[in-house]
């Protein structure tokens, strides 16, 4: 008899940016939990939301079956989980609580928090490397509210605290206890019902750091997108190496990101994000003072900050 597939009983619903490829990782090495490759299979999401080839390629949204393949491999592992961050971009994204409510009624879900002032740049840098954002830093947040909205963690939660029961919701932030990993995981797998003396071994590796230079598309992207068309990968090959990376110098720019968070993004961020958090603060009963940049007193016109929000993307997590 064909043994039935594991279904996932566990979900990191986010928040991008937020060390989520840490902790996914460092569950993934405890002998009684499985988590699935890809990271982020984003099952949960209304295909009408998004239009993303890697995904339609996953070929998960022909059914059921096809996404519970993933977790062939689990075995006997108690606690069988996926990372996919998309499930908390409300409102673009709406209704992955209530379906994922119906797979798994008695799923665990684990989300993760960080400054909303450094996530929110984080998420930006991002966009700039791996889906063509061409516009600055300023006009880009300014313009398209779904930097701030990912940022916004009581909206992101709300959908789950009508469906699932508190005890099902464990909330972490990004800053709180980076001194103390092991610890921190260990609670965690306590909350999950598994043996919490186990330390992982890869603690110390950091996943998905954004290195600090990025490349950025130049102007409207027309040349880049030529770049990365049917017809240059035929006869790209063929033209000169000065050529191509004439073209390349042409299609993008070397940015580096580490540079200092400029005062007039903080002082448009900063207003609106704390009365976001205050939110929160009543959602989940606690302050989030530790988050510096959030907080720190406003900066003068000439003033900056440091660019945190992407020297290191690992997770740092505390249980509440």
């Amino acid at each position: 008899m064909k043994k039935a597939l594991s279904k996932p009983n566990l979900f990191i619903i986010g928040a991008m940016k937020s060390g989520t490829s840490s902790l996914h990782a460092w569950l993934g090495t405890h002998p009684d939990i499985f988590m699935c490759e890809p990271k982020e299979p984003c099952y949960f999401v209304d295909r009408k939301d998004l239009d993303w080839p890697f995904l339609e390629r996953l070929g998960l949204w022909r059914g059921e079956q096809f996404y519970l393949d993933l977790f062939r491999d689990a075995g006997s592992a108690t606690i069988v989980g996926e990372s996919s961050t998309l499930y908390t971009k409300a409102p673009r994204i709406r209704g992955v609580a209530s379906r994922i409510a119906k797979f798994n009624p008695d799923a665990r879900l684990i989300y993760v928090m960080r400054d909303p002032v450094e996530r929110t740049v984080s998420h930006y840098w991002h966009m700039v490397r791996h889906h063509g954002e061409r516009r600055r830093l300023e006009r880009a947040i300014r313009e398209d509210p779904e930097y701030c909205d990912v940022s916004h963690y009581a909206l992101q939660l709300k959908d789950y605290c009508d469906v699932f029961e508190t005890s099902q919701i464990l909330t972490l932030t990004f800053e709180e206890l980076v001194r103390d990993t092991v610890q921190i995981m260990q609670r965690v797998f306590r909350w999950l019902g598994v043996d919490p003396t186990f330390v992982p071994p890869n603690r110390f590796v950091s996943a998905n750091v954004t290195p600090p230079v990025v490349t950025q598309v130049r102007g409207r992207g027309l040349l880049n997108r030529f770049r990365y068309s049917p017809l240059w990968c035929a006869v790209g090959s063929r033209v000169p190496a000065a050529v191509r990376r004439f073209g390349r110098s042409l299609s993008e720019r070397t940015v580096d990101r580490d540079r200092q968070i400029p005062s007039t993004v903080l002082n448009w961020l900063r207003p609106i994000q704390r009365e976001q958090t205050e939110s929160l603060e009543k959602l989940l009963n606690r302050d989030f003072r530790e988050w510096t940049t959030l907080y720190a007193d406003d900066q003068g016109p000439d003033e900056t900050t440091p660019a945190a929000a992407g020297a290191n993307d690992a997770i740092a997590v505390a249980p509440r």
